[in-house]
């Protein structure tokens, strides 16, 4: 059993009072002196609503922002930048080989619910996480747990990686030792994942037998991932409340928190897909900020005296071969062709945000691995229309897909930019099949393999190259339809190599392969903005998009 104080209740809805400044939002109340008061709810738009109140079942960044407000991992990112500090664990300690790791974790940390943070609490987390079943071992409802640790204590399917977890202890009371099978470069990043958020024991004990329903690619998740009142994390916030018709999620000032105090006493985050009706609300003072400001809007927004701070580069958005679903494909003179014929230089021109540039590779050049001299493919239309012709493709039909009702950090505009690729396609005699899907179904289909050409992207949860080429190309799977297994062992032995520069050496040689087997073409990486209301101080903002809503405040 788990070391527990007396335990406070969760509150199941939010109190009349919170319900209160929800539903007057829109109307800040000020204070003499013209401030806003501080009791006012902070509203900040995002561009979709959560999955899950329990992170480890997902992998989509607006879960994540809501759930690193309420719950704390291991360790964490500096406030706006990308270096690993403390998180619950005040210092840390690896052994020589890189397979034991000492968590020092700090003291007087209380949960929402009233228990205390302690080494078994930890332990008890990942151990739940290593000895799950069923459908919760479906890389669509495990994705984290299988690229950090690989799998469960009992594999129930062939396709599922070996575990890379071996055990957690509790050393003392405020200690916990994580044991893993052999190095990976993915630590210590992979401790700081918000997936990884940790909950509370009396969390545990009641979804200890939690199920997901359904078969795979129609999952019901379980109750407590749905209906507020179960989970309690030791985040500055807790959660009160998850209003799906209006796809808002209420937060709260946690009175007990170990660390600074947030700044407001209620935060609510909203969804809002469209990139304009957020600009709109926000000038109608209906919401106080917002993420992914459409580049268009960001001098118009700074001449109105709203707050526009730009993250630094940490993503990459390309454009995907799949190479089963279209045969074509799979000839890599006819991929050759294709890349030449996209003018990347007029996307970054166009549509994205200033500070944007044209990615040689698969991962920025802010990460060390980036190679210099890996193959390019310069825009030449002509080229283009030659190649195809010599590959007997004259006449190539090919099925695009984009998302819908969707902005990313890498992928301000995605319709815009899938004309732009489409009008150069046409123009070298490619003919172009559009399908798009929203969001929430996009991402299935394409890691399906049911698209033959799609645009997706990546922002780095941690740095380190391995978690932008590991992340596609470390083993076969749909999304690529390719088996290159030379690639896939060197990837797995550059990852395990605890040689800082000898590992950086052979992250270069892999770009360098991955740019000649060219599997999709990078298109570009680039700076997303996001906006605040002049009378906010807003929180350091993060490359890595992992804003910390408590630093902000009122002016």
């Amino acid at each position: 059993m788990f070391t527990k104080s007396s335990r406070k209740p969760l509150a199941l809805v939010a109190t009349a009072a919170a319900l209160t400044l929800v539903a007057t939002a829109c109307a800040e109340s000020t204070r003499e002196g013209g401030g806003t008061d501080e009791s006012a709810p902070f509203v900040f738009a995002s561009a979709g609503d959560i999955r899950t109140l329990d992170p480890f079942l997902t992998s989509d960044g607006e879960t994540f922002r809501y759930s690193r407000q309420v719950f704390e991992t291991l360790l964490d990112h500096e406030s706006g930048g990308s270096e690993i500090v403390g998180g619950l664990a005040e210092t840390w300690e690896q052994s020589e080989d890189g397979t034991v790791w000492t968590f020092n974790l700090r003291d007087n940390v209380q949960f929402h619910d009233g228990d205390e943070l302690t080494a078994e609490a930890v332990c008890a987390n990942f151990d739940r996480w290593h000895n799950l079943t069923g459908a919760w071992q479906s890389s669509n409802n495990s994705y984290y747990w299988q690229t950090v640790f690989g799998g469960f204590a009992e594999n129930e399917s062939e396709d599922t990686p070996e575990s890379r977890y071996v055990s957690c202890e509790a050393e003392d009371d405020l200690t916990a030792v994580i044991t893993i099978s052999e190095y990976s470069s993915i630590f210590p990043g992979g401790f700081s994942l918000a997936a990884f958020g940790i909950m509370s024991p009396t969390t545990l004990e009641a979804i200890a037998d939690e199920e997901i329903t359904g078969e795979e690619g129609n999952y019901s998740l379980p109750d407590y991932t749905q209906n507020v009142g179960t989970v309690a994390g030791t985040g500055p916030f807790t959660v009160e409340e998850w209003n799906r018709d209006q796809a808002e999620v209420t937060l709260s000032r946690f009175g007990d928190y170990w660390g600074t105090e947030a700044g407001f006493e209620t935060m609510i985050l909203r969804a809002i897909p469209d990139e304009t009706a957020r600009r709109q609300a926000l000038e109608a003072g209906d919401i106080h900020g917002y993420d992914l400001v459409a580049p268009a809007d960001v001098e118009p927004l700074e001449e109105a005296g709203f707050q526009v701070p730009t993250r630094d580069v940490f993503n990459v958005l390309y454009l995907a071969y799949q190479q089963e679903t279209n045969e074509a494909l799979a000839d890599l003179e006819v991929r050759q062709a294709l890349s030449h014929a996209v003018n990347r230089q007029r996307i970054v021109d166009t549509i994205l945000p200033e500070g944007g540039e044209v990615a040689t590779q698969f991962h920025p050049d802010t990460l060390d691995g980036w190679s210099p001299d890996v193959q390019t493919y310069d825009y030449d239309p002509d080229l283009a229309r030659e190649m195809l012709a010599d590959a007997g493709q004259e006449d190539l039909e090919v099925d695009f897909c984009y998302p819908t009702e969707v902005t990313r950090p890498y992928m301000p505009a995605p319709r815009d930019i899938f004309d732009v690729i489409v009008s150069d396609l046409e123009e070298v005699g490619v003919t172009v099949e559009a399908k798009s899907f929203e969001w929430t179904e996009y991402v299935p289909q394409t890691d399906s393999g049911n698209c033959s050409m799609y645009l997706l992207g990546w922002t780095g949860d941690y740095n380190d190259a391995y978690n932008f080429i590991g992340t596609w190309f470390s083993t076969q799977n749909d999304a690529w339809g390719m088996d290159e297994p030379e690639l896939f062992d060197a990837m797995a032995e550059a990852s395990s190599n605890p040689d800082n520069e000898e590992r950086v050496a052979a992250y270069q040689d892999l770009n360098e392969q991955i740019m000649e087997i060219l599997p999709g073409l990078p298109l570009s990486s680039s700076p997303p903005s996001i906006a605040f209301a002049e009378n906010v101080n807003p929180p350091q903002v993060s490359p890595l998009t992992q804003e910390k809503f408590f630093e902000a405040s009122w002016q």
